[in-house]
This record gives structure tokens, sequence and C-alpha cells, in this order.
């Protein structure tokens, strides 16, 4: 694979979106125009610079008819640092899902809320909602800082994590736009009530240092151009990586000495995860360690390493434009050099960190302070109310009666924090009742530690479903690691509709990134605590052959893993050509028949058959999936092997 684009002519021409940021005079046009005119939606230059105020417009593809308009609407996606959302905000962003968007609210892979559906008529009241509640979209989108992210576990009697969340929220601050196009379009110019800034991070926006300021700018660290592309951020503790630190254009690690005093960071930059199929210069990376600072210098690293993107990231091919590829091209010694002219002096090593580990913070527990926090698992970060599972009215009704502060998890989960225990009792009342699940061990493990964007249908870069086709898929997994041996086996899954990696697949044990209608390009390899790149090995997985591509690895997996060994790190240790070896070798001794409207997978027996392409599908009512699955646990077996035992029974069938 390429890990780099070829030089760069001094010669070439900035991209069509760096004009279309010079002429927005700091972000205001053509969206402040076109918010007026009476139209479904905005031209393709105003799509650009809306991004910038938190909103994507898109349409829903169900709904596309040839020689029709698009059935437009925008998504909003709030800006939480840290995944804090007060009550006074979730509220709000409850009621504007019923009243302006689809009935749903959905937790994004970084932290923040997203709300869909919404019409061009109704974006600015939205908007001006969701300020005027505590919360903001402004930055969301866009080439810019996006939301900084930070542990979410409300572990009060830490002080690593309260440093953690107070530098999530000031550097969000420090990288925020000071444009005041978002007030003058979407409040009439009315500044939004926030919290007061940190007073160092005021004269940290305006210390020049050595040229990470533009002077006379309405934006003194952007400028007129912001930034190339996209610019992520995150905060963590030593050991803790629930926000995949390596995916990120920037990390710092807090550290503290003896008596839990803040000392400083280590700094971490270079990663990211977005690619585009069948161009090898795109790809993703993992950030590298770069320095430690002491926390008096920390703003102005961050500044000095933003400046270094800002003015040698590339503006002519936007596919090469992230951090990540700067790194790549100069090296991580340049790249500091670089850093260091901005920062004025030289930088001091890294300093060595425990191993990290992934926790996704699920259930009742402890917050050290005599109070309690409760982690609720999200599917797929929707917010809704479906059949028994009355997920949105639980939430609604928890924050109304109790006013208690979230925490969004990097997972698409949700924590509620300070709760009072005398609460507790009425609390799991309300979940019990709406079909919640809070105990995390009664969740399926692969349902637990698996994440998928939304894709089809509002996404417009999605080529093929994910949130949408994750459940069944992952059902389909587990009833093919029962029928091979593996009943208790889990791992990390993610799926995405493209490749651009909004749901983090090149970190997962296993990841589906969409490459053509029902086909996935399939990556093994990651760790269960996402601190290694995955690599792909197939292109283009129809849906329909995932058992038959996958039962082979698994089978390899059963035989020949090491003890405690995950599979991630099976696939990473015995590599590629290994598993392929084993594959093509491999005589299956079921056939997996799958069906889309039932989680069963039923198999029937089919010694030494050849591996099959296309799988017939049957289906099962509802209720007898739901005797099935009684009866199998209740005999302490799987739902194939009750399935097996039925079937020779009713078919007379002998063994």
């Amino acid at each position: 694979m390429v890990k780099s684009a070829p030089p760069s002519p001094t010669s070439r021409k900035p991209s069509k979106v760096e004009g279309i940021k010079e002429h927005s005079n700091f972000l205001r046009e053509p969206v402040a125009t076109q918010i007026l005119e009476d139209t479904t939606h905005f031209t393709e230059d105003a799509i650009q610079i809306l991004k910038f105020h938190g909103s994507y417009q898109q349409d829903n593809r169900d709904n596309r008819v040839k020689g029709q308009e698009k059935d437009y609407q925008f998504m909003l996606r709030t800006k939480n640092p840290g995944g804090f959302v007060p009550p006074q905000l979730y509220l709000a962003l409850d009621q504007l899902a019923d009243e302006y968007g689809n009935h749903t609210l959905r937790a994004t892979t970084r932290q923040g809320f997203q709300v869909h559906g919404i019409l061009k008529k109704n974006l600015k009241a939205a908007i001006a909602t969701i300020v005027k509640n505590l919360g903001s979209t402004l930055g969301a989108c866009g080439d810019i800082n996006r939301n900084v992210m930070a542990p979410p576990v409300p572990f009060k009697n830490r002080p690593e994590y309260k440093y953690a969340w107070e530098y999530a929220q000031n550097i969000a601050d420090l990288l925020s736009p000071q444009t005041g196009a978002y007030y003058e379009i979407w409040l009439d110019g009315e500044k939004a009530i926030s919290a007061e800034e940190d007073p160092a991070v005021k004269a940290a926006r305006q210390s020049n240092g050595t040229g990470t300021i533009v002077h006379d700018s309405e934006e003194p660290l952007y400028g007129t151009y912001y930034m190339p592309r996209k610019f992520k951020v995150s905060v963590t503790v030593p050991g803790d990586n629930s926000i995949d630190l390596y995916s990120q254009d920037l990390t710092l690690v807090v550290i503290t000495n003896s008596q839990g005093e803040l000392e400083g960071f280590d700094v971490f930059a270079g990663g990211g995860l977005g690619r585009t199929h069948n161009k090898e210069e795109t790809f993703a990376r993992l950030a590298d360690p770069i320095c430690y600072v002491d926390k008096a210098d920390v703003y102005e690293i961050v500044k000095a390493i933003v400046a270094t993107q800002r003015d040698y990231g590339d503006r002519t091919e936007r596919r090469h434009a992230r951090l990540k590829y700067l790194i790549n091209d100069w090296g991580v010694d340049r790249f500091r050099a670089k850093v260091e002219e901005y920062f004025g002096k030289p930088v001091a090593p890294f300093k060595p960190l425990p191993e990290l580990k992934y926790e996704d913070f699920l259930g009742w527990q402890e917050q050290g302070d005599g109070k309690l926090f409760l982690g609720i698992s999200i599917d797929n970060g929707r917010v809704k109310n479906e059949g028994s599972l009355q997920l949105k009215t639980a939430l609604r009704e928890i924050v109304e009666k109790f006013h208690l502060p979230i925490r969004l998890t990097p997972h698409q989960n949700l924590i509620f924090c300070d709760i009072d225990p005398k609460n507790k009792s009425a609390i799991q009342e309300i979940l019990d009742r709406c079909g919640v699940v809070s105990n995390p061990d009664e969740i399926e493990p692969l349902v637990r530690y698996a994440m998928a964007c939304p894709a089809l249908p509002t996404c417009g870069l999605a080529i093929t479903e994910s949130e949408r086709a994750i459940p069944g898929i992952l059902q389909r997994i587990r009833a093919l690691l029962n029928q091979v041996g593996l009943q208790n086996e889990h791992f990390v899954v993610r799926m995405t509709g493209c490749p651009n990696g909004c749901a983090r697949p090149y970190m997962a044990e296993l990841g589906f990134v969409g490459s053509g209608p029902e086909s996935y390009q399939v990556w093994l390899g990651g760790s269960p605590d996402q601190t290694r790149l995955a690599q792909p090995i197939v292109e283009k997985l129809h849906d329909n052959d995932i058992e038959s591509f996958l039962e082979p690895i698994f089978v390899y997996f059963q035989k020949s893993r090491e003890a405690d060994e995950s599979f991630g790190d099976f696939c990473s240790r015995v590599g590629f050509d290994a598993i392929r070896e084993f594959a093509a070798q491999y005589q299956p001794e079921a056939v997996a028949v799958t069906t889309p409207e039932t989680p069963l997978q039923v198999v029937t027996t089919k010694k030494k058959a050849a591996p099959s392409r296309s799988r017939p599908r049957i289906s099962l009512y509802d209720e007898v999936y739901s005797k099935l699955k009684e009866t199998a646990t209740s005999q302490g077996k799987s739902m194939t092997e009750v399935v097996n035992e039925a079937l020779k029974i009713y078919l007379q069938i002998d063994n």
C-alpha cells in the first residue's frame, strides 16, 4: 500500500472549497442570503459553509423518485466537549426531534448528538433553540476543530479525569471560530449566554508566539481559509482509551504527580481514518507520540500544531489534506521541528505511559463522591421508541424528574451522572417499564461493543447500508460462532457505509466498510483496546457471502488460538497469508441458512460440501423464534443444536 502522495508542485491551484471559504466573509455567505430564500435546499457553495455551522444538507434516498425533486432535509450536529450535555439541553433536543426532526436523536462517535430530518424552513428555529438551551452546533462540522473528546466516566475522586474534562472544554474554546457569523445568521446577532472562558484561553488566543496568530483577522487562529480539512482533538488520562486515542489528529494525555496534581501532557498527533477506495495514496493512520509539554505551555503547543497544519497542510487535494498526510510525508522529526518553530523553543521528550485499555462504563457504578452514575447502552447511538423498547421516553422521563447531567460516550452510549442513591430504584423502575436494559451483562457482547454509522438513507456518501444492516449481521455472526464452537466468544465489530470511517472500523477486530451495493471491504486484526490498525483482507464481500467467508476464519481461530487470545490479536499474529491458506483448504461440515427477517440461523448438515457463494434464506415467526431461544437457554444448548434436533425428529431423519 502506498503511504504518501507524490510531492506537490508549488504551482498547483487551491481546491474549489478554498475559494468558497475565501469569499464567505468568515462563514457568512452564501448561507446568510440563502437561509432567507423560500427554497427547500442550499446551493453547493452554501452547503460547504453550512457545515461550519454544524449542519449537513441531505436527502432521504429511500424517497428518491426519478424526475422529482429530492426529499431534502438537514442533519444538525451538536458540539459537546467531553460529551457533556446539561439536562436543559437534552430536553430541548428531545423536543426538537419530535417537532422538526424524524422523532429520533443519534449519539455520535464524537460525543455529540445529531438530529435528522429537519427541513430548511425550520433550520434557523432549530439552531436557535439549541443555542438558547446551553448548546451549540458551531464547528461541529467543516474544515475546523471538531468536538473535543474526553473520557465520559464521571469519576469524581480521580483528579486526572477532572483535568481531562477541564482541558477538553478549554481547548474547544481556544479553537472555536471567533466570527460573528453564527450568531448573526441563526440568532439575529444575539450573543448566546455561555460559561465564561478561562482567562488563560483568552490570553492564548491573542498571544502570537512565533507565527501562530493571523493578525488583523476576524479569525486570529484560523485566518481567512480556516483549516485544510477537519481537525479532531481529544484529551484523555493514562491508560484510558475510551476515546480511540490513535485515531485523532491531536491527543493530549494528562500527566499528574504522585499527589494527583497536574504537571503537563503527553502529545500525540497524526491519526486519522478517512480514506477512499482504490486510492492507495489515501489511508488510515495511527497517531504518533510527539512530545511532552508542561501545563503552562499546553495552549501554545496546541496552537503550534494547529498553525503547522494550517500553513503546510495540502489545500489543493482535499483527499490529502488531513494532518496525518503532512506528518506521513514529512516524518515525525521534521514535523516536530516545525512545531518547535511555532512553539518558540524545543519540546520535551514524551513520557512513558501505561498500556491503554478500552472500557464502556456501562451499568450502575459509584462515581467516587457518594453518588452514582449509570451507563446505558444505545444500539448504534439511535435514541428512539420502537416496539417494547421505549428508550426515548425513558431518557426524557429520567431527565425531567431528576434533572441529571449527561455525558455521551465515544461509543454512542449515554451516562447519567450525579445520581443520588435514593433515586436509584425509581430510575430503575422507569428503565424496566420502558424495556431498557441497565445491566450490561444482559447485552449480547457482539452488540455491546459494535458500532455503525448512519449510512443509508440519509448520508449522501453512503455506498451501502450500515446502521440498518448491522443488527442482522451481528445476529448471523453470533449464530456462526455458536456453530463452530465459539459460543462464548465476542470481539469488536464496526461497520460503515463508505470508506470515510465515521464509526472507526479500521480500529476494530472485524471491520465492514461499504464498497458496493450490499457489499463490504472487510478489515481484520485490530485490537480489543483499539491500539492497533486493522488491515483489509478482502475488497468486496457481498452480504450473502459473509458466513462462507468468515466460517473458515472462525474455525482456524478456534483451532489455533493461544490461551486467552482475542480474535483481533489472533488475526494479527498469524497473518493474512496463513488465514487465506487455511480458508482455501477448508471443507465446511455445515452450511448456514440465514434470514433478514429473523435473528436465527438454521444450519443444515452438508458434510464436506464445497464453500457456498450464495446461501438460501428461510424465516421464522417471531413467536417461534422466542420459544426456540427460551428452550435453548433452558437446556444450555445453542439454538442451532435445538433446531437440528427438532428438524431431525419432524423430518424423521436418522443420525
